[in-house]
């Protein structure tokens, strides 16, 4: 097993599912966020690594670092593709095929020895979400394999020698490659362009004479007007009209310093009044579908943040679902995030952070507490993509959970300023996982992946991708509806919530969360409200946190070691 140290400018989605992987393997892991070159050094020098892995860099690793000790770098790109802006030219240009490659650091960027790679078949989709899932799919495969290669004792290949044809050296995707042409653009055109933008730095753009960025965009069916036009709208989104057709835009940043990413039709509110409702034309965070017995409530929100409003959507779309004669009843997350809780972009929005903090948590406690009382039928989370924070625990309020293989869950609080959270945690979680390990899994705050949570009993099924086909999923929710167990399944889970609520009731446990929550919100300590403000600016951190930073941790604590004073 190796020492390894991951070198991160965040602790993005690939350096967590990294951080998960690679400890489940038994290798030692810790963080450093790339600050400064020195603090690299620094941590270099202290944590003393087998091996530097860098899955996500903006600048170079210092000379003297790479040279004395093996560096592997996480290129999104297939080998020889050279260049800062990878996958925006990839999705800008509708390639058919994009990779993934793992090189070792040298004196020339993303030029030297490759140790692995991996390829996949491109989708419509945005940049955030392919990096999400794919690159970071075919990033850990090759990552483990490289690590591989390197305790076998393999010797370092040999980098590619110019004149090689794969050898392609872009610079950065601009503004000026990507801008949209309203007049002559088709739909998939205007796809590709927002597409390659999205997460960042989003699309240039303008909405009703303003300047905006945008992000959040998906073909619109059906719909058609005069090109560049807004036509629609439909659950937040505005349509705009194509050559051929229309786009949803979901979402968008005006220009103003300290913008917030919004609803396209929240921030223009006033003109969106007068547009006509699309239901069903391509855009629809939530949908209900029915199999047979089985009843399946699909739900998407971007970047996985729940407003009040979303979450008295989703609670009005789960009520009626419980109208409906089925047995089993399967809440099912979007391939990019399952859930992350209250919304922290419309809570800093807000006239008031605090009231719109308390509004919206709870609101997403009425949610959970509706699917705790559900003892009719049974009730599934299907986490297809991430979770964290209240999600994760949103999650829990189901009779099962089922997670795809690669779903990395963040399940706690108190990285955003010691917040408590709600959402009946201190119910569920000690429910499934044992008060210890409750304990121990919410002041840790590590990112986990479904091994461990399965062993925790946070997860009771883990899916490989293909089996998070919607067939799959319906054909495991039926057997179950089918089993001739069901009705005593459901009489035993009837009697555990009444014994459960006599011993301590839901309202208590909520009262005691939210009691916790108000000082938060209210309180004098203004930690909340300056870590939310800090993660939606994107504030860059001053220095790596010691629950990631391992090698700091030990420093930390030998300062703080009493003296020792000879008698």
């Amino acid at each position: 097993m190796m020492r390894i140290l991951l070198l991160s400018h965040s602790f993005n989605s690939l350096t967590q599912r990294l951080h998960v992987e690679l400890r489940e393997r038994g290798h030692e892991v810790s963080v450093e966020l790339d600050i400064h070159p020195d603090v690299t050094r620094e941590s270099v020098a202290l944590y003393r690594p087998d091996l530097v892995i860098a899955p996500f860099l903006k600048r170079a690793i210092p000379e003297d670092v790479w040279r004395s000790v093996r560096c592997l770098v996480v290129h999104p790109g297939p080998p020889g593709d050279r260049g800062p802006a990878a996958l925006d030219w990839a999705i800008l240009e509708g390639a058919a095929e994009w990779g993934v490659t793992v090189l070792q650091a040298d004196g020339e960027f993303d030029a030297g020895p490759v140790w692995a790679s991996r390829t996949f078949p491109m989708r419509r989709a945005a940049k955030s979400s392919i990096y999400r899932n794919e690159v970071t799919s075919c990033a850990v495969e090759a990552v483990l394999e490289a690590i591989a290669a390197i305790e076998a004792g393999r010797p370092t290949p040999q980098p590619m020698r110019e004149g090689d044809a794969r050898i392609r050296v872009r610079g950065p995707c601009r503004q000026s490659d990507r801008a949209i042409d309203w007049q002559h653009d088709t739909t998939e055109t205007v796809l590709r362009k927002i597409n390659s933008a999205d997460g960042m730095p989003g699309l240039l753009d303008s909405l009703f004479f303003q300047d905006v960025r945008l992000f959040d965009v998906h073909e619109a069916r059906d719909i058609s007007g005069v090109p560049g036009t807004i036509v629609a709208q439909c659950d937040g989104a505005l349509a705009r009209a194509t050559v051929d057709g229309a786009v949803w835009i979901g979402h968008v940043r005006q220009l103003a310093p300290k913008s917030l990413k919004r609803s396209a039709a929240k921030i223009f509110a006033e003109q969106a009044a007068s547009l006509p409702l699309r239901p069903d034309c391509g855009y629809a965070p939530l949908q209900y579908r029915e199999h047979g017995e089985v009843g399946e409530l699909r739900f998407s929100f971007y970047n996985g943040a729940m407003t009040t409003g979303d979450c008295e959507a989703l609670l009005d779309a789960y009520r009626a679902a419980l109208t409906r004669p089925t047995k089993v009843l399967l809440l099912t997350g979007g391939f990019d995030y399952w859930s992350n809780g209250i919304h922290l972009a419309e809570i800093e929005g807000a006239d008031s952070a605090a009231d719109e903090s308390w509004r919206n948590i709870n609101a997403i406690d009425d949610l959970a507490r509706a699917i705790i009382e559900t003892t009719d039928r049974l009730v599934v989370s299907v986490i297809r993509g991430n979770a964290g924070a209240g999600g994760v625990f949103l999650s829990l309020a189901a009779d099962e959970v089922w997670a795809g293989d690669q779903v990395v869950l963040n399940p706690h609080y108190k990285d955003m300023g010691n917040l408590f959270g709600s959402e009946y945690w201190t119910y569920l979680l000690p429910r499934r996982a044992g008060a210890d390990n409750a304990t121990r899994i919410t002041q840790c705050r590590l990112p986990m992946g479904v091994a461990e949570a399965k062993r925790l009993g946070i997860v009771d099924r883990v899916l490989a991708r293909n089996e998070l086909a919607r067939e799959n999923l319906v054909k495991l929710a039926a057997a179950m509806g089918s089993d001739q167990g069901l009705a005593a399944r459901l009489a035993d889970k009837r009697r555990r919530r009444a014994a459960d609520e006599a011993e301590k009731s839901l309202q208590a446990y909520r009262d005691e969360e939210l009691r916790r929550m108000r000082l938060n919100f209210y309180g004098f300590d203004p930690s909340y409200h300056v870590a939310r403000y800090n993660f939606i600016h994107k504030v860059p951190k001053s220095r790596t946190p010691l629950t990631i930073a391992n090698h700091r941790l030990r420093r930390t604590a030998e300062r703080q070691r009493p003296m020792v004073v000879p008698s």
